[in-house]
């Protein structure tokens, strides 16, 4: 989950018991201040919790008691689930190991971000990798489809929150540059992706551009919260380039989704290739038709002043969203549904917007910010688990690596050529083209789709070992990607901006976008 760095002086700290400043004298007290903040308003907390788990050796109560709910919650799920599919509760049980995974990977995550103040994602995605080859974690026929139906859960989480996010003000002032940073480079990169894989990896055209649609995703997951760190202290904002950046990021992920589904579908498609054809850009229309009319529904179902209009609002999105997903698959449009998803959320924003809800800084925003607390390690750590490093091919590892860097400076001289008119100069262009490199959350999500059908007995007119080797090639490399781009891309947003990016007080600052207080300590924030 991304969250804020707090940069914090490692030898002046919150209070003792006497409520004086304390200083940290020893490396494993200047440890835990990197993990255990201080409190940013009054909290209560029992008379006895400062004695028994002293500050900063130990978190404020605050933050243990929403860890500790965190936790509990994931355990209701996953017992809940026990009791559904009739599994034994063991040690051994595959549920148990799954909820074990999850809760650890969260875990990880947390102590990821604080420590290196990288994407707790990264932590995530290593956890499932390990329990994977340890053998830690076991899941046969039935669980995997309950891991793709999770995943189906996590993405349309992910493409509502893209959709609540796109400000339609934003969009007709910046409409010109957020279509050429958002689809040109896009483009470009899913071109290159393609091409380089199919000579170098020998991967058959379509399958190439099928990983070129996905891998050219950029990750908000990974953008947005360095974006505000340097909004927050007015880095770019005099151009509205945290902006612009944010809805062209927006509409990169939107296009991948809907890109991605429209070409799996059409490989793994048993009717004729004229109706496949024409599938495809009706898929669009009536994904986008679709969303729309239950965005609309929302800004007068239920009623404004209905003192249950937020998990009304919320209960609308999310289920139509789930209903778009996994109907479109059902019948064969699966294009339809990513498009559904993010239009139902970018006309409920535009509408709640002029009720006077702030685009994504609504309630309904913050619920599905909270939400993706509990489906971000799932995501990840189920997609790390599905990669066996013994059996991953040296060449595919190598020659991924070698496409993914070369077609990120593609991407990256294609970015500076094409934001022409954009009224940036040099330095903004290069920094654009560099946050870019920023890859995680839709090439999790998508990564394992093509296994998954070819596991399931479907085929896209090649032999089942070879389609088998294709698809987890795919796998491979959007894990690649995600291992390689995800650390690069923050580093690269948070060193280069205060040396690319003009510094001005502008309308973006820190008092327009604030954190939820009942958010901060579990560190969700406007991403």
């Amino acid at each position: 989950m991304a969250q804020d760095s707090i940069n914090i002086d490692v030898r002046v700290y919150t209070f003792t018991k006497e409520d004086k400043p304390y200083k940290a004298s020893t490396w494993w007290e200047r440890l835990c201040l990197r993990c255990h903040q201080p409190e940013r308003g009054p909290a209560w907390e029992p008379a006895w919790w400062r004695r028994a788990f002293p500050f900063p050796l130990f978190s404020t109560y605050r933050q243990t008691a929403q860890q500790i709910c965190i936790i509990l919650i994931f355990l209701l799920i996953w017992g809940t689930l026990y009791a559904e599919v009739g599994a034994p509760v063991g040690l051994n049980g595959e549920l148990f190991s799954m909820s074990l995974l999850v809760i650890c990977s969260w875990l990880a995550g947390w102590a990821w971000l604080k420590l290196t103040t990288l994407p707790a994602l990264i932590g995530m995605l290593l956890t499932g990798i390990l329990f994977q080859n340890l053998g830690w974690v076991h899941m046969t026929s039935t669980y995997v489809k309950l891991n793709q139906d999770l995943r189906k859960i996590s993405l349309v989480i992910i493409l509502t929150r893209a959709g609540l996010g796109l400000d339609a003000g934003v969009l007709r002032k910046y409409y010109a540059a957020v279509l050429q940073l958002g689809l040109v480079p896009w483009l470009v990169e899913c071109l290159a992706i393609g091409i380089t894989t199919h000579y170098l990896l020998n991967l058959p055209w379509i399958w190439g551009f099928l990983l070129g649609s996905m891998i050219a995703s950029v990750s908000p997951a990974v953008v947005v919260p360095c974006l505000f760190r340097l909004r927050d202290s007015g880095y770019g904002v005099s151009k509205g380039i945290p902006t612009m950046i944010l809805a062209a990021a927006a509409i990169d992920d939107s296009i991948s989704v809907a890109i991605f589904s429209i070409i799996l579908n059409t490989m793994f498609s048993t009717g004729s290739l004229t109706y496949n054809i024409i599938k495809g850009p009706l898929s669009i229309v009536a994904g986008i038709a679709f969303g729309s009319l239950f965005g609309a529904l929302t800004s007068f179902m239920p009623e404004r002043g209905d003192s249950y209009v937020v998990p009304l609002r919320f209960l609308v999105l999310f289920l139509s969203g789930l209903f778009a997903l996994f109907v479109s698959n059902m019948i064969g449009w699966s294009g339809a549904g990513p498009l559904a998803v993010v239009s139902s959320g970018f006309v409920a924003a535009y509408l709640w917007s002029k009720q006077g809800w702030p685009v994504n800084k609504n309630p309904v925003s913050n619920v599905f910010r909270i939400l993706w607390i509990f489906f971000e390690p799932i995501l990840f750590a189920f997609t790390g688990a599905q990669v066996t490093i013994s059996s991953l091919d040296p060449l595919v590892l190598k020659m991924g690596a070698l496409c993914l860097i070369a077609c990120l400076f593609i991407r990256l001289i294609a970015t500076f050529a094409v934001s022409f008119g954009c009224g940036l100069n040099n330095k903004e262009k290069l920094f654009i083209g560099l946050t870019w490199t920023a890859k995680a959350t839709v090439q999790a999500a998508l990564g394992p789709a093509a296994l998954d059908l070819v596991h399931a007995g479907q085929t896209a007119g090649l032999p089942n070992d070879v389609e088998e080797m294709h698809a987890k090639a795919l796998l491979t490399i959007s894990v690649l990607s995600v291992v390689i781009c995800a650390p690069l891309g923050a580093v690269l947003i948070a060193l280069t901006g205060p040396r690319l990016l003009s510094r001005s007080e502008g309308d973006e600052g820190p008092s327009n976008s604030p954190t939820p207080v009942g958010l901060q300590n579990i560190g969700v924030t406007e991403d």
